[in-house]
């Protein structure tokens, strides 16, 4: 089982950075699964992708519907983001 994600800073290149509670910060390139369409179609729009992002169901979400309900998000996998994101030093 992997850290935790406790917050989340999207930037303006469609990628996320990722901060987990064991230190660590992740950059999560979003752009190839934005571009594969489907239910990641509304990710294209920077404004959403930027304004929608949080942290949901313990994962990197956007907010479909603007009330933070945890069933209406589109996520990514925590363990995903742990394993495949680029590390980040600050």
């Amino acid at each position: 089982m992997h850290p935790k994600i406790f917050q989340v800073e999207p930037q303006n290149d469609f990628s996320v950075y990722v901060y987990f509670d064991d230190g660590k910060i992740k950059q999560y390139d979003m752009k190839s699964i934005i571009d594969k369409g489907g239910i990641f179609m509304p990710l294209k729009d920077a404004h959403f992708f930027k304004n929608r992002c949080v942290v949901l169901n313990r994962s990197l979400a956007w907010d479909m519907t603007g009330d933070l309900d945890p069933t209406e998000c589109i996520d990514i996998c925590p363990d995903l983001i742990y394993e495949k994101g680029i590390d980040v030093l600050r």
